[in-house]
């Protein structure tokens, strides 16, 4: 450990100190030591009233010894902006945080998406979530996400399942993983399927005004954000807009136009988000090879001309079963039927709400 990283990491702690002031705290005193023990007079000076009064009573009631010693005994390593190992698109952003908590390795692959979505999936969330995350896994993409409930998790499981790495970017810090129940997935990950990080110091609460802080970290680490399925007031939402102030790619996938989680999706691609039906329009957009390994799906075929029809139909997207009545032309009675047989026999889903797919 440097003779600096300790004084980094505690300045990096103090309330009130974010990476703007930071940054020219650290251009000024040269290094985090000479802040940390430059007379109180001198900081006087420098600080505002409210953050000089803060910061002495943190470096009063603050052990650095046992703060450093916590860090090594949780398995924690610490990364800051001027190390190499920081991840090169990160530093790119406006606003990078001076230190990353870590566990786990952070991936060297700058091939990255940042996955996320709604907290409360529908069954086609599930579904468009784990296709698009499987085959992005496959193309050789790193997969980052919040570790949040629904297409967080989801992506991050789906990452795992498909032997490829992901990155959960936390609200908090790392000894406190929320939700609480994503706890055996975070020490999955970082046991050799990537890596969980934050910048927020150990003991630190996920508090609402974290998250979009985190979302910063989430869009920096990443070529470009993937909004799977969201409402038109999710916090995916914002992390796509940092994303566009980041100069990273803004990927939407349509959803059914009766469903309120297709309407986030709906209105980034309004505002001019790429609109993805396969990994192939992430790939193109971002001008990257499309040599890749996509799903295996096998065909499935219909034992009757009427099953094929209805296969047919799903073969390219999920679809409703009124609209499955009305393109066969086959009675409502008739479409149920075949429907309840096709499910049993394992060749076709529900998605909920009416809406069937193929059952990859």
């Amino acid at each position: 450990m440097s003779k600096d990283l300790p004084y980094f990491i505690s300045l990096a702690a103090v309330p009130g100190i974010g990476p703007s002031r930071f940054k020219i705290l650290l251009k000024h005193f040269k290094t985090a030591e000479s802040f940390w023990t430059a007379p109180e007079k001198t900081l006087e000076k420098i600080l505002t009233p409210n953050l000089f009064q803060q910061f002495l009573g943190f470096k009063k009631s603050f052990d650095i010894d046992e703060y450093i010693k916590r860090i090594s005994d949780l398995g924690v390593k610490v990364i800051t902006i001027e190390d190499r190992q920081y991840p090169k698109l990160l530093k790119e952003i406006a606003d990078p945080p001076p230190v990353l908590y870590v566990k786990g390795e952070i991936p060297r692959n700058e091939r990255s998406i940042g996955v996320v979505g709604t907290r409360k999936m529908t069954s086609y969330g599930r579904e468009v979530t784990e296709i698009l995350v499987r085959d992005l896994v496959a193309a050789g993409f790193t997969i980052i996400s919040g570790l949040a409930r629904g297409v967080d998790s989801h992506s991050h499981r789906v990452t795992v399942g498909n032997r490829g790495k992901t990155i959960a970017v936390l609200g908090g810090g790392l000894d406190v993983i929320y939700p609480p129940e994503n706890a055996a997935l975070a020490e999955e990950i970082a046991n050799g399927n990537g890596a969980v990080i934050s910048e927020f110091p150990l003991g630190m609460a996920p508090v609402p005004g974290n998250f979009p802080a985190r979302n910063r970290i989430i869009s920096g680490l990443s070529l470009g954000i993937l909004v799977t399925e969201a409402g038109e007031d999710s916090g995916s939402l914002i992390t796509a807009g940092l994303a566009g102030e980041q100069g990273r790619e803004v990927f939407a996938v349509p959803g059914p136009i009766y469903s309120t989680l297709a309407k986030g999706p709906a209105e980034l691609i309004k505002q001019g988000a790429k609109l993805v039906m396969n990994v192939g329009d992430i790939l193109d957009e971002l001008n990257l090879d499309s040599k890749y390994k996509a799903s295996d799906v096998n065909e499935i075929k219909g034992e009757t001309e009427e099953e094929q029809k209805i296969l047919d139909l799903i073969t390219e997207a999920p679809v409703h079963v009124d609209e499955i009545t009305r393109q066969t032309k086959l009675p409502a009675s008739k479409v149920g039927s075949l429907i309840s047989l096709m499910e049993i026999k394992g060749k076709i889903k529900p998605l909920g709400l009416g809406v069937y797919t193929l059952n990859r």
